[in-house]
């Protein structure tokens, strides 16, 4: 019998947080009618860390479809996929994401992190090999630990050291090799060589996972993402819940993949459908993303702007090449303090501390949004300029 009370290990490791200046908690806000604002405590907030890259959430066409959808379908889909939970309107969703991405077929899931945590172990098991970029995301790491298979981690955008992985795998009796990577990495924004991955990955014969979560509605031909129509990509995987301004996510595919995945996948086959308000704004904001580029070429030239900015004010952005602008000052302490006076400017930005990035890099995690007005994100400069100059 233990000896210790049986939840004293929660007291220790929340301590331990707080000691560390780790701890984190629930903070309650009222987002605004536009979405660029929330109310905290009271004070109104310019919000820089919402993933809502092209402000679709507000979008008055989305939220009429949604709302259209839940009139006449009801607030619920009642059911899994595989027993009554398939709509007309899901399937219709999945054949026009498979065509508008070039993919013979598309398969929908209720979250990002559902998606990843789960396809990774329907595809792999004890005998396999995972190799996963050192930064992906946790629900992709998740997904290798969960399968059982040999995961290895190569270094982070590391081409060199993949493909030395790939060749040592030859000469192991692994029944299957998946390479899982990012097109966009979600707390440095930067990005990876989809395209020579996938050379890569065909090479070696090895499955290819591509998680497109953070370029899709933003980066890419049309906006459909750093993965769209590159030769050899098995998953291509993107969620709803950035860019599209809504929930869920997405597996384009195969039909065979497909298949598969509503055959063998646990997180897709014991889970309640997306309710049909979900669907109706994927739908609508997927009606939207590929005609909005006159939008987009100024939103890069606004993300580019921003992130000049702040290494001319002597901020280090790290590798940052699009719309995630991490602002990395290392000392946990530090970082909280400027999340706070930021917080005290009117302006939402939370720090990012370990685990969630590696010992002595936290951050201030900026995103920037197309909604945001020039008078924001000039707002946004000058006061970093001015804590800049005040540490200076």
């Amino acid at each position: 019998m233990p000896s210790k009370p049986k939840q004293q290990f929660i007291d220790d490791d929340l301590e331990n947080r707080k000691a560390d200046n780790l701890f984190r908690s629930l903070q309650t806000l009222i987002p605004s009618g536009d979405g660029l604002t929330v109310t905290k405590k009271g004070r109104e907030l310019i919000n820089f860390c919402s993933n809502d890259y092209l402000g679709l959430s507000k979008h008055p066409e989305v939220i009429r479809k949604s709302r259209n959808y839940t009139e006449k379908y009801g607030a619920g889909s009642t059911a899994s996929r595989l027993i009554s939970g398939t709509f007309d309107i899901h399937e219709e969703l999945e054949t026009k994401l498979a065509e508008i991405l070039k993919k013979e077929a598309a398969l929908i899931f209720n979250s990002g992190f559902q998606a990843n945590s789960t396809l990774i172990d329907t595809l792999t098991d004890r005998h396999s090999l995972v190799l996963a970029d050192r930064l992906s995301h946790n629900s992709l790491l998740k997904g290798g630990l969960a399968s059982r298979a040999d995961l290895q981690r190569f270094n982070h955008n590391d081409l060199t050291h993949l493909e030395k992985l790939l060749v040592r795998a030859k000469g192991e009796n692994y029944n299957r090799i998946l390479i899982i990577t990012e097109t966009v990495f979600s707390m440095d924004g930067d990005r990876s060589d989809v395209k020579e991955i996938a050379a890569l990955a065909n090479a070696h014969n090895a499955l290819l996972f591509v998680d497109d979560a953070h370029a899709v509605g933003v980066w890419g031909e049309k906006g459909l993402g750093l993965g769209y129509d590159v030769e050899g990509i098995d998953i291509l995987l993107g969620t709803c819940g950035k860019a599209f301004g809504s929930f869920g996510a997405y597996v384009a595919c195969s039909t065979k993949m497909k298949e598969y995945l509503i055959n063998y996948c646990p997180g897709f086959i014991y889970t309640t459908a997306l309710p049909p308000a979900v669907i109706g704004a994927i739908d609508s904001a997927l009606d939207l993303i590929p005609y909005m580029e006159k939008q987009r070429s100024r939103y890069h030239k606004t993300i580019e702007k921003v992130r000049d900015r702040l290494q001319g004010y002597g901020f280090d952005t790290g590798p940052s090449s699009t719309q995630i602008i991490p602002v990395i000052i290392g000392d946990e302490v530090e970082t909280l303090e400027l999340a706070e006076w930021l917080e005290e400017q009117g302006i939402l930005a939370t720090a990012i501390r370990p685990p969630t990035v590696p010992e002595n890099s936290s951050r201030i995690r900026l995103t920037i949004s197309l909604a945001h007005t020039d008078a924001q994100i000039d707002y946004l400069l000058n006061k970093m300029k001015e804590w800049s100059n005040a540490g200076s």
